[in-house]
């Protein structure tokens, strides 16, 4: 992510007949005053977006150009908690379930049409619809009959958003629901133009022309594989604060090609830079750890379609026993010591450290395998499985997205599985925009994944594996298991809440759809002369405060 020098300069006021060249440069005086130079920071966002339509996207990557080229009816101040964005102001019933939002009138499009109420309503339908087949649509379930229009048991119109007039929304939800405020910062909530959509739904959001957005800035332009270009919004409400003339979003995804960009000065920030080269990034105080509320995983097809790519090795990972000593033969500890090596924390659980309930204290609260692994258990449950010492087990392909990093783990981890189980394991990458459409379709037997809380509540990573959820790429189905969500996120009394959530990770946790490998840092080397961007624990980078200043 690279920037310009930015620097206030002096130059001579010239009259007709002198000659620019001769004078370029030279200190100026008169009325004009001082002229700054364009506030650019170049940004390396690593791989290109499969998609940065606000209703289909559901990848980071994707979400922070749409996090700053859009804005919800709220959005997260520096701390992360839900502040007024679209909505000044907002009502909220006594019982929880039914609140009024009131917009301001001087929010417009970046065409300076303006923002309104009925833009949201058209958004968030639109997401729900069956047809366009949007991975976040549970995200939507909060809202009044929100899953049977999804699901096609019920109708648009009975959905729990309507707007009342061009300024007034009312959303009636299903169940009070405590961070309801921060799910409308949320992409999947943010308002899009039907007029825009409707004519053009495949390539809209592809074209800076039809790309029309109402945050800070706006897309100048898209080049595949190479930059996303983004520019000060005029239009944007809060324009005023917007310091920036231009984001320069570049797309490499090779991290040692990325971090030398870095180094030579042809980018202004990057993340994710080369593993070996970690800690002594971190000990010059190039790099430095910043906090990432996710888990890094695997996760295993437990659907049907497993069977077609290889029978045999799928009926082995349908067996749990197998999931369980697939899980119990990583060493964790050694995974980030040797292969991470930026300070990660061993995953024990799904639902990862960091999320402070209403009783005070960290969700996480016990350990579900110890950090090292147990392998002779993993033999024994191998063993019992009917594969002794790997005898007979069929050989199981892992699919990882291009990337040095997620190499490096799935080779270490092949090693693992080899020498502790006796299992061979076949390795295969995919670019990025690939890779996703093929973990979710359901092509493949083993993948990795990874996820980044939406929100700051254990539910944004339990409600992801329930039977009906866009992003339960296992194809994981268990009956119990969703009546514990559903059960949570109906649930009022805190103590009991939190209670529900232990018991649905628990049969998470023993049915084993994923193999959790580290808790998440994000490690990042941004220029010092870049100043207040935001990055959140939640995935997100906000350019809307942020300057160069040299």
């Amino acid at each position: 992510m690279l920037r310009k020098k930015a620097a206030k300069f002096l130059t001579l006021a010239l009259t007709a007949v002198l000659s620019v060249s001769l004078f370029a440069g030279c200190a100026k005086s008169g009325k004009e005053g001082e002229k700054k130079a364009e506030q650019v920071i170049k940004y390396n966002l690593g791989s290109e977006p499969k998609t940065l339509d606000p209703a289909l996207n559901s990848a980071v990557d994707g979400a922070t150009v749409i996090v700053n080229t859009f804005v919800g009816l709220t959005r997260l101040d520096a701390k992360d908690q839900p502040v007024p964005g679209v909505a000044e102001k907002w009502d909220v019933s006594a019982d929880g379930m039914t609140y009024k939002f009131y917009l301001r009138k001087d929010v417009k499009w970046s065409d300076g049409k303006p923002v309104t109420a009925k833009d949201f309503e058209y958004a968030w339908k639109r997401a729900l619809a069956p047809e366009t087949a949007a991975e976040y649509a549970y995200q939507l379930y909060y809202l009044k009959n929100a899953e049977a229009y999804n699901t096609g048991k019920g109708k648009a119109e009975d959905v729990g958003v309507k707007a009342l007039d061009d300024y007034t929304l009312e959303v009636t939800l299903e169940y009070p629901t405590p961070y309801f405020l921060s799910l409308t910062a949320f992409p999947t909530y943010m308002p899009v133009r039907q007029d825009i959509v409707e004519k053009d739904k495949e390539k809209w959001a592809t074209n800076p022309e039809t790309y029309i957005g109402n945050g800070p800035f706006k897309l100048k332009e898209w080049k595949i594989k190479e930059a996303i270009i983004l520019e000060k919004n005029p239009n944007y409400f809060d324009a005023a604060n917007v310091k920036l003339d231009r984001i320069e979003i570049k797309m490499i995804d090779d991290q040692n090609t990325a971090l030398t960009s870095f180094q030579q000065g042809e980018l202004d920030f990057i993340e994710s830079p080369p593993t070996q080269q970690i800690p002594t990034l971190l000990s010059q105080g190039v790099a430095k750890v910043y906090p990432y509320l996710g888990t890094y995983f695997y996760v295993i097809n437990l659907t049907d379609k497993a069977d077609q790519i290889d029978a045999a090795a799928a009926k082995a990972l349908k067996d749990v026993r197998v999931r369980k000593a697939l899980t119990l033969a990583i060493d964790r500890k050694a995974l980030i010591e040797t292969v991470t090596k930026a300070g990660q924390q061993p995953a024990t659980s799904f639902v990862p450290s960091g999320i402070i309930m209403a009783d005070g204290k960290d969700f996480k609260n016990k350990d579900y395998y110890k950090a090292e692994g147990d392998v002779q258990e993993a033999k024994r449950l191998l063993a019992e499985a009917g594969f002794p010492d790997g005898k007979g087990f069929p050989k199981i392909t892992v699919m990882y997205n291009t990337s040095a990093g997620h190499q490096n783990i799935a080779q270490a981890i092949q090693a693992m599985w080899k020498e502790n189980l006796g299992i061979d394991v076949e390795l295969a990458n995919q670019e990025w925009k690939v890779f996703q459409s093929t973990r979710n379709k359901k092509e493949y037997l083993i993948a990795r994944h990874g996820w980044i809380g939406d929100y700051n509540d254990p539910m944004t990573f339990l409600d992801m594996w329930t039977s009906k959820s866009g992003q339960n790429d296992a194809g994981y189905n268990n009956p119990e298991y969703d009546k514990k969500v559903d059960a949570a996120k109906r649930e009022s009394d805190p103590v009991k809440r939190i209670q529900l959530l232990h018991e649905a990770e628990d049969i998470l946790m023993n049915d084993m759809p994923v193999i959790p490998l580290y808790y998440y840092v994000n490690v990042a080397c941004i220029k010092d002369y870049v100043k207040d961007v935001h990055k959140s624990p939640l995935g997100f980078v906000y350019f809307d405060r942020a300057y160069v200043q040299k």
